[in-house]
């Protein structure tokens, strides 16, 4: 399986956070293993850009969070979506789609750039 290079991956992951928090709080390596599991291990966030990247959300006001206890009974970290958050995540989910649909136009150009 051909993996995502990484400055594709910094580019969006702010919103594949937002998009993963979206229903329900969750601690740091939920957020990981959901992801890894939405996108079939396509795509792995290391801790070392998770944990940063949480931290600009929250501090930009697009998330909170509170310690809770984890699955594993475990103190954690609950990060959740703020209305700030949300808004975020709708327009930048709608900027997305719209970037996702112009690529596709132009690699359906050629039938030897597909695949």
């Amino acid at each position: 399986m051909t993996g995502i290079e990484a400055s594709t991956l910094y580019g969006t992951l702010n919103l594949l956070l937002l998009k993963t928090l979206e229903d329900e709080a969750l601690h740091g390596l939920e957020i990981q293993r959901r992801i890894d599991r939405l996108t079939g291990s396509s795509l792995q966030i290391d801790e070392g850009a998770l944990y940063p990247a949480l931290r600009r959300l929250e501090r930009d006001g697009l998330l909170e969070s509170e310690w809770g206890i984890s699955e594993a009974r475990r103190r954690a970290r609950f990060y959740r979506l703020t209305a700030r958050g949300q808004k975020r995540l709708a327009r930048e989910q709608a900027g997305w789609l719209d970037y996702v649909k112009a690529v596709a136009r132009v690699l359906k150009v050629s039938p030897e750039q597909q695949g």
